[in-house]
């Protein structure tokens, strides 16, 4: 039944849908894509609800991001993001390469990333040799295991950011997944799915552990599970889901490659994935590894490669995206009906 229901109303609508879409078979379409690499991110540190923004890199993953999905044939209704800088820009070089800046971008804070409490702004390695790589991972993958809380004192403490003087009461001290979920889960349930329902085809920019609570529950993920799922910087992940919102299992009948977690499509591929994936964790757990990855040699072929694939930035490009640097930092723009 559900089946007849989806193509029945494929044919009712598909003359509000002179264009593809990731997939035909399915009204429900869903892309979930983090975001490019920030300062922080190339510096190894925890950053949480601190703005930091986009390096040169960081821009051209974003780029590379836009073609993946530019060549995958979709187009969206509406973007979803953070009050974070990083993912505000990631959003807009990506529609930008799409040829898709006219469509609504909706910002809400439960949207961030995790706060880290305490460890924001520390560099990751040095806590791992002080805590111990166990525990360290399960501050950030674990499922409710919270960091040490922050304190307003904290020289990165959100209440000191103007666009969250409204919502004072609302900042975590730190937050495990779990606590993370509770308020994606909300703006999910509020926005998201209803969006979902009425056909409207929507790409989520944001940060690893916000993407990952809401995967977490879209896939069903096990608690004592989610520990093993991490994700890539600026590699859009697709999902063709069913009337329940559901993931419908890609043809080949497998999960992803990458991760072994998910039903969803890596438009970068699996096995480019799988080597980002590695890299990261090296960075941050392999003590015997001095060198910063996200630097050097290695880095500098990985940007080479993204350079060739979208080609220099032209002087239009260019303005474009400096843009997208927003003086209000996100405040605007509050979907209809979100969550307070």
């Amino acid at each position: 039944m559900a089946a007849a229901a989806e193509r029945a109303y494929l044919k009712k609508h598909q003359h509000l849908r002179p264009y593809s879409s990731l997939n035909c078979n399915t009204p429900y379409n869903l892309c979930f894509l983090r975001h490019g690499q920030s300062t922080w991110n190339r510096d190894n540190r925890f950053i949480g609800w601190t703005d930091t923004p986009l390096t040169e890199d960081g821009v051209l993953e974003a780029r590379v991001a836009g073609q993946m999905l530019s060549k995958s044939g979709v187009m969206f209704d509406e973007v979803h993001t953070s009050l974070l800088r990083r993912s505000i820009r990631t959003t807009n070089l990506a529609l930008m390469e799409l040829g898709q800046e006219y469509i609504p971008v909706l910002k809400h804070w439960r949207l961030n990333e995790r706060n880290y409490g305490d460890l924001v702004g520390r560099n990751k390695k040095e806590v791992v040799e002080k805590y111990g790589g166990e525990k360290v991972k399960s501050w950030r993958r674990g499922w409710d295991d919270p960091p040490p809380d922050m304190d307003e004192d904290h020289p990165y403490w959100p209440g000191k950011d103007p666009r969250y003087k409204d919502m004072l009461e609302r900042i975590p001290a730190a937050e495990s997944l779990k606590m993370t979920m509770e308020r994606s889960g909300k703006y999910w349930d509020d926005v998201i799915a209803p969006r979902l329902r009425e056909g409207k085809t929507l790409l989520i920019v944001g940060h690893e552990n916000n993407l990952r609570s809401m995967i977490k529950r879209l896939e069903d993920i096990d608690d004592d599970q989610i520990i093993g799922l991490s994700l890539p910087r600026a590699v859009p992940l697709a999902y063709k889901l069913d009337s329940n919102l559901k993931p419908i299992m890609p043809s080949s009948g497998q999960l992803d490659r990458a991760t072994g977690f998910l039903r969803g499509e890596w438009l970068g591929g699996d096995d480019a994935v799988h080597k980002i994936l590695d890299r990261d964790h090296k960075q941050v757990y392999d003590c015997s590894v001095k060198e910063n990855l996200e630097k050097g040699a290695k880095w500098e072929s990985w940007r080479n490669w993204m350079e060739f694939a979208i080609g220099k930035d032209s002087p239009d490009s260019a303005a474009k995206s400096a843009h997208s640097n927003y003086a209000d930092g996100g405040m605007r723009g509050s979907p209809r009906g979100a969550p307070r």
